[in-house]
């Protein structure tokens, strides 16, 4: 009887044994198999996700941040000198009238290179003002006296281009005056700053600001200008149109298209600032006829792009601070769009202006 109860007992417990062991097994396996399958899986790795870099739109008609100190160049605007050469070069350009109802074009440039821009001409003392608030280096072929004396006496960064630094063009001696064949470069012009010892640098802001995007000027109230015409005296009218397809305005003198000696273009033109002042006729050193303008003060005028104009206000302090342009509906500073600007100073006390 006992025999039977142990053998039973030993069944149960080898019965048990071997149910351990199967579990066990099972184990292992499920072990090993999941073990190995999460090797053969790809793991699912988090990469950080990067934001595409927000590029700036920069400003392209010139380096805002560069140093460099830009040239003004006194550009002939006869009739006998037309075409003249190298404006599309210029970022800035102010007309004037300078004697006998005549005008001369200030172009400023600055980091480009030209290979040929003129014809270039004599200063006069009302450009100063514009070339002081620039801190720019003038560039002419002598001048008024009273002009050479300032420049002499005060100091003033200059290159007189009728000699070494300018070259006369002997194929358009067929056709002008000598006194209109007169042109330089940037690579005379680099020379004679060196030579001269001239300082190259500023610390002067910008004139104007610029905007890199297309400026929307349609919450202020602004006036349609497709065609805008500049009365100087009975010697110059200067025009422009608007061309929509470009967003530009297409320069003219006296009607006739202003265009480049070389390339053969009508000159473009983004952005025009244009407003009056008062001239003055006075005599000097036995000649008569130069002008004076009566422009360290304040006065109304009009910023034109994109085919509309912008009521505008400004002011000059002193001769050598610079023109402050501000809208005039809010008083806020005037910020152009980018692109060459025009700025078109003329006799409020015998030109006219007419924008439609």
């Amino acid at each position: 009887m006992r025999s039977r109860v142990s053998n039973k007992v030993k069944s149960k417990r080898w019965l048990f044994i071997v149910l351990i062991a199967l579990v066990t097994i099972l184990l292992v396996v499920l072990v090993y198999l999941k073990f190995f399958k999460s090797i053969g899986e790809p793991k699912n790795i988090e990469v950080e996700k990067k934001e595409d870099p927000i590029v700036e739109k920069k400003v392209q008609i010139i380096d805002v941040n560069s140093k460099t100190r830009p040239y003004a160049v006194m550009i002939n605007c006869l009739n006998e000198a037309l075409p003249q050469s190298g404006l599309d070069k210029a970022y800035i350009v102010y007309e004037l009238m300078v004697e006998y109802g005549i005008t001369r074009m200030f172009a400023l440039f600055k980091d480009v290179d030209f290979d040929k821009v003129g014809s270039i001409r004599s200063v006069r003392s009302q450009y100063l003002p514009y070339l002081f608030e620039n801190d720019a280096i003038l560039v002419h072929a002598g001048g008024q006296e009273e002009a050479t004396n300032r420049i002499a006496n005060e100091g003033i960064s200059h290159v007189d281009v009728d000699g070494q630094y300018g070259v006369r063009d002997s194929e358009l001696r067929k056709t002008r005056a000598w006194e209109h064949t007169l042109f330089t470069n940037s690579s005379l012009l680099s020379k004679a700053v060196s030579n001269m010892k001239i300082r190259n640098t500023t610390e002067s802001k910008n004139l104007l600001t610029y905007s890199a995007d297309e400026l929307d000027l349609s919450k202020y109230e602004t006036k349609e200008a497709n065609n805008i015409s500049i009365k100087y005296s009975n010697y110059r009218t200067s025009n422009y149109s608007y061309d929509s397809n470009s967003k530009t305005y297409l320069r003219s003198m006296n009607g006739t298209k202003n265009v480049d000696l070389i390339s053969g273009k009508q000159y473009q033109v983004k952005n025009i600032i244009v407003y009056g002042a008062v001239y003055t006729t006075y005599s000097a050193h036995g000649w008569y006829g130069y002008e004076k303008i009566d422009d360290i003060t304040s006065g109304e005028g009009y910023y034109i792009t994109d085919g509309v104009a912008l009521p505008i206000t400004w002011s000059k302090s002193s001769e050598k601070a610079q023109t402050v342009y501000k809208i005039k509906e809010d008083g806020s500073e005037l910020v152009v769009n980018d692109g060459n600007t025009y700025i078109q100073i003329y006799p409020s006390n015998r030109g006219s202006l007419s924008i439609s």
